[in-house]
């Protein structure tokens, strides 16, 4: 898994987003590292200058020397304390401007299909990992500009002593790049282990979150899961280990090499001295550049490495806006056509195919069907048979592999997706707990009329919920979730309940999914559900002609619908009411005596 190299345009990217969380900051940022790390250096001039003052007796020449010093240090101090406001204050600006548009990536993907990538998961992982990289990439910037403009300056120092001593900082080199490719390699490789790490996430997620907490015990699979997490956890350091043992001898022997030339540089200096062709003062600026120049070197080292993390990371994050405008270019229609207000003929899938992304083998295959408008369709079938995969189809969450939908005559892709789907309305089993208060878990379900408590309580009664608020604490201003202060829990049940009263919001859709509605509610409450859905469908099919569909595991609830659908090993297999499939004897009939069988 290979980021695109893009170099200057990822490099431009770390300069706009910064530029666009704080531009003042960013400036203020660049000037103020530059001045803190520039100042130490040139510092060693003004102990030249007391040097050689001491030297030739020159008061004048030290006290300029000793102002020198002292301007510079209180200067650096000045600019480090300006410096760690200016950053911390840019990396919280960055950060919210991160974020957001994270958000608007995520978000705008127009299907879900990348949410079951494993490269797709990887990224997240890496980006999640990569936080602090994220949260201000205009650092490492400004901080290897300074900490190059650093390293030339002490060259420009040293020259001026001997023009040959200008290299010493060269020899420093081998040791700044070892370290630099340090730091890189324990990226990559932290990169490849990026799947393991999502499992170690997920080991420890069992463990801690509720949902598996009774099975955990229940099992007594507290020690496998430790077990598992340590042997993961340990396969993963000992190649950390490896690669860090390995660096640190690379970079050991380079730090040797320049000390080498330093010393030599140090020796030349004072034979210079000796012989009258360089100061005492010149010896002292060796003295101090040198002693400052390995921090300086190794301080250049970890700039680079981390503007290359940085790189990397923004490179990932380029990927996601990439990935996200050829998401929206593959559903941009070509050729637009308005979306009617009203379904006169019905939507048809003419041999319609879908498989998930280097998947072999298709979850829906040659599927040719016609829902009719105004009716209200069931669809049956076995777990994984593809019945959600086929009303994801139909919502545009995913895009047919081959074939195409037709809405009216009308290629289902010439319609804007986002016009579509507000057309249209679903509750999925897997819904969404969206921790709101009440009124608004539900209304969002229609945004302009989510503030309307009679709209949101005409919503809840067609999804026979409409006891609901009176279960509340404060009606539909609780606050749901235990996540939050003084929110309320609600039980499986009822959270599918506010699922479904949103998925009611709207009153005129052209379709409406229900995809296993009643999966968590009981008996009683199923009947009571679906004789509500029979009557939303039929006022829908009278205002806009629409068709309803409803999926479902449990055939007896499915007997009131116009047109029952059987899907089978992907395909559609049997089609028809419920009394003329239980005459045909097949599968449906079959499976529905089964499941009555097993009622009584």
């Amino acid at each position: 898994m290979k980021t695109p190299r893009k170099p200057l345009q990822t490099v431009w990217l770390m300069l706009a987003i910064s530029w666009r969380a704080d531009r003042r900051r960013s400036i203020a940022a660049l000037v103020s590292s530059s001045l803190q790390l520039i100042g130490l250096p040139i510092r060693a001039i003004g102990l030249k200058l007391v040097a050689d003052g001491v030297v030739t007796h020159s008061t004048s020449r030290a006290l300029v020397g000793v102002g020198f010093v002292v301007g510079l240090t209180g200067l650096n101090r000045v600019m480090a304390m300006v410096s760690l406001t200016v950053r911390m204050r840019l990396r919280e600006n960055t950060q919210l401007y991160l974020d957001t548009y994270l958000m608007q990536l995520t978000a705008g993907v127009p299907g879900i299909a990348h949410h079951e990538l494993p490269e797709y998961l990887d990224r997240v992982e890496l980006l999640a990992l990569e936080r602090n990289e994220l949260a201000n990439p205009f650092n490492p910037i400004s901080w290897t500009l300074a900490a190059a403009l650093q390293a030339v300056s002490a060259m420009v120092l040293l020259g001026s002593v001997h023009p040959l001593l200008a290299l010493v900082p060269l020899a420093g080199l081998p040791a700044a790049v070892f370290t630099a490719r340090a730091h890189q390699g324990a990226r990559s490789l932290l990169e490849a282990q990026a799947e393991e790490t999502r499992v170690l996430r997920h080991l420890f997620d069992l463990t801690t979150e509720s949902g598996p907490a009774k099975e955990i015990r229940l099992y007594g699979l507290r020690e496998e899961l430790l077990g598992r997490r340590r042997a993961t956890f340990d396969r993963l350091e000992r190649s950390r280990v490896a690669q860090a043992v390995q660096g640190a001898l690379r970079t050991t022997a380079a730090w040797v090499f320049f000390a080498v030339v330093y010393c030599l540089a140090l020796a030349e200096t004072v034979r210079l001295a000796q012989q009258g062709r360089a100061t005492i003062g010149a010896v002292v600026l060796v003295l101090s550049v040198g002693a400052q120049l390995s921090a300086q070197l190794n301080d250049l080292a970890y700039c680079v490495a981390w503007f290359v993390r940085t790189h990397r990371a923004v490179g990932r994050l380029l990927w996601f806006g990439e990935y996200a405008e050829r998401a929206r270019a593959a559903v941009r229609p070509a050729d637009p056509a308005p979306i009617p207000d009203r379904l006169t003929d019905g939507i048809r899938l003419e041999d319609v195919r879908f498989a998930y992304s280097g998947a072999g083998r298709a979850v829906l295959e040659h599927v040719d069907l016609f829902l009719p408008a105004g009716k209200t369709v069931a669809i049956v079938g076995e777990n994984g048979a593809g019945k959600t995969t086929l009303v994801k189809l139909l919502a545009r969450l995913y895009e047919p592999s081959a074939g195409r939908i037709l809405v009216d005559g009308i290629d289902l892709e010439r319609f804007d997706v986002d016009e579509w789907r507000t057309r249209i309305s679903a509750g999925f089993q897997d819904f969404g707990r969206f921790q709101f208060v009440a009124r608004e878990s539900v209304g969002i379900g229609d945004l302009p009329a989510a503030q309307s408590d009679a709209h949101v309580l005409a919503a809840l009664d067609r999804a026979a919920a409409a006891e609901l608020p009176d279960d509340l604490p404060a009606g539909l201003a609780t606050q749901l979730g235990r996540e939050f202060d003084g929110g309320t829990d609600l039980s499986l049940g009822q959270w599918q309940k506010v699922a479904l009263a949103r998925a009611m919001m709207r009153l005129a859709p052209l379709l409406l999914v229900l995809d296993e509605p009643t999966a968590s509610l009981d008996a009683p409450t199923e009947h009571g559900l679906f004789e509500r859905f029979a009557a939303a469908a039929r006022d829908a099919a009278a205002v806009s002609g629409a068709i309803t569909i409803l999926v479902s595991h449990r055939f007896s609830t499915v007997r009131m619908a116009d047109l029952i659908l059987v899907i089978s090993g992907g395909r559609i297999t049997e089609a028809g009411s419920h009394v003329e499939l239980m005459r045909r004897d097949g599968l449906y009939a079959e499976l529905y005596e089964l499941q009555a069988a097993a009622y009584r």
